[in-house]
């Protein structure tokens, strides 16, 4: 038995001997592997020409161990830093809203009803969740849907393009630009130095180096807004060698309503001098007068109007209008320039300011074929304001009511013409000349540019000096503001450029899309109706 015992407890022992061994032995191969590559001439630490001793296995690992307590102590004090900051800016923004809050005696805006999140971070994620970015959203039609646009290094393909634009352009617009340009730095940040939790692998490049991406490596992008939520950015990169595609996916959330400041704005005494320069146009001055005594006399009563008329031909016929007017209205608040010379618009709006001597004004430039209603004039109060604000309101151009009504025998009066519809009108993005301004702002500015000659160009060049300059520029449509259809002239004598913006503004004056089209198919539906008619009536025969 002891025998036995002593057999059992010596191969026990071999076997536990045979295991260290082999543990030594895989240890030994795991340090072999994990070695530091070394040059072949090159002496490592220990006694030179011995096999490699135990205290170079220790120096080995104790120094890799240093390695990575040292990394491990670097991402803990950055992580630590960020945590700081977020902190920081959290009690910043949570400061500065009860500030304005307190501003406000004691009230506060936000998006709803709910407290706003205490941590900022928090918040910008819940902005996050509810925008429809990881999961879609049920909508009850095709028109629930926000579209993208989309846009690449060069240029950005809109959908909402208005009609001066193009499907195709340019982000001219330094905020646009700026934007764009910001969000593909972002995303090439996120590439670059990935997250741990991002679900991309490190690659590298032909000679073993990180793979860097740079802005020639974005492909294209998409954005859209969801106006309560933020901007969706969804970005694509690739290099030219290589087949994957680097997806990644931005967000900019809004943050909650914030005042900036409440004010009372009293309108009760500002007037409005209304300057029309005008040549001819005898019948269109009548019906524009006719707007201006059910407007301005017997509603506003707060107007002057100045009326600088160009040429000998018709000054008579406005003359008796305006004494009309002043005989049934007993309205005597206007005056009449005249000016023997070529017509000139932006002479004329020039000559008309200066023709005010009352101090400041606030004054609206406006054409004699321009429907304006007492709202507006309201309109023009409130966003003009001295040296701070000037007001350039899109106008809605009627289309030609020959063409709009051609259905009617007769076309309705023009009061009936006035609604906001794609078949009757549209929004003249590409017009600068119906204004409101300060007096003071224009002439400070400096007036017209008197180089300007004929048709058009002279607005631009005036909304152009206030873009330059350091007023607010209140740009946007107003539904009580109305161009009434009028057949254009463009001159021979006009410079290439002009001349083609008239006719442009002449093509985009006569009717929508749909009824431009219906009347250069109007042969081909006749042929058809002819058809259908004779196929009609030999069946009635048959």
């Amino acid at each position: 038995m002891p025998r036995r015992g002593l057999i059992l407890h010596t191969r026990t022992h071999w076997l536990l001997l045979g295991l260290a061994l082999l543990c030594s032995l895989v240890l030994f191969m795991y340090l072999l592997e994990c070695a530091p590559q070394t040059d072949g001439n090159a002496s490592l630490p220990g006694v030179v020409g011995e096999n490699y001793g135990k205290e170079y296995y220790q120096a080995l690992l104790q120094e890799q161990e240093e390695h990575y307590q040292t990394r491990a102590t670097s991402l803990k004090r950055q992580i630590a830093q960020l945590k700081q900051e977020l902190q920081e800016m959290s009690e910043k923004m949570r400061s500065l809203q009860e500030r304005k809050n307190v501003g406000a005696n004691g009230i506060g805006y936000q998006s709803n009803k709910e407290q706003a999140p205490s941590d900022l971070l928090e918040f910008l994620h819940s902005q996050i969740d509810k925008a429809e970015v990881s999961i879609g959203a049920k909508l009850p039609s095709e028109y629930g849907v926000i579209p993208f646009e989309s846009f690449t290094l060069m240029k950005v393909f809109q959908l909402e393009m208005g009609l001066t634009r193009h499907p195709e352009e340019k982000p001219v617009r330094k905020d646009k630009r700026d934007e764009l340009v910001e969000v593909i730095e972002a995303g090439l940040e996120v590439i670059n130095n990935p997250d741990e939790d991002d679900e991309q692998e490190d690659e590298e490049g032909p000679l073993g180096e990180k793979l860097i991406f740079n802005e020639n490596d974005f492909i294209e992008g998409y954005y859209r807004t969801e106006r309560d939520k933020g901007t969706q950015y969804e970005l694509f990169f690739k290099k030219a060698d290589l087949m994957e595609y680097r997806h990644v996916t931005l967000f900019r959330p809004f943050g909650p309503l914030m005042k900036v400041k409440s004010e009372m704005i009293d309108i009760t005494r500002s007037i409005i001098n209304i300057i029309v320069p005008l040549a001819e146009r005898t019948e269109a001055f009548v019906q524009f007068m006719q707007n201006f005594r059910d407007v301005c006399i017997h509603q506003d009563k707060k107007i002057h109007l100045t009326v600088v008329y160009f040429g000998k031909e018709g000054l008579s016929k406005v003359k008796s209008i305006l004494e009309s007017v002043t005989s049934e209205s007993n309205f005597h608040n206007y005056t009449l320039v005249s000016l023997n010379e070529e017509f000139n618009r932006g002479r004329g709006l020039n000559v008309g300011a200066r023709a005010w001597d009352k101090g400041e004004v606030l004054m609206f430039f406006c054409d004699v074929d321009i429907y304006f209603s007492a709202e507006f004039l309201n309109s023009c109060r409130l966003n003009a304001e001295p040296g701070k604000k000037v007001f350039y309101p899109v106008v809605f151009s009627l289309y030609n009511p020959a063409i709009v009504y051609a259905n009617q025998e007769v076309p309705p009066p023009v009061e009936q013409q006035l609604v906001h519809k794609k078949d009757s009108g549209f929004w003249r993005d590409f017009g600068f000349g119906m204004t409101c301004q300060y007096r003071s702002d224009f002439l400070t500015i400096g007036g017209f540019d008197m180089e300007v000659k004929g048709w058009g160009g002279e607005d631009v060049h005036l909304y152009r000096k206030y873009l330059h300059g350091d007023l607010i520029v209140i740009r946007t449509p107003v539904p009580g503001l109305f161009h009434l259809w009028h057949e254009k002239r463009c001159a021979d004598e006009l410079p290439p450029e002009q001349y083609r913006m008239c006719i442009q503004s002449k093509a985009m004056n006569e009717a929508s899309h749909s009824h431009l089209g219906m009347l250069v198919f109007r042969e081909e539906i006749e042929t058809h109706l002819h058809k259908q008619a004779y196929r009609t009536n030999s069946e009635a025969v048959g």
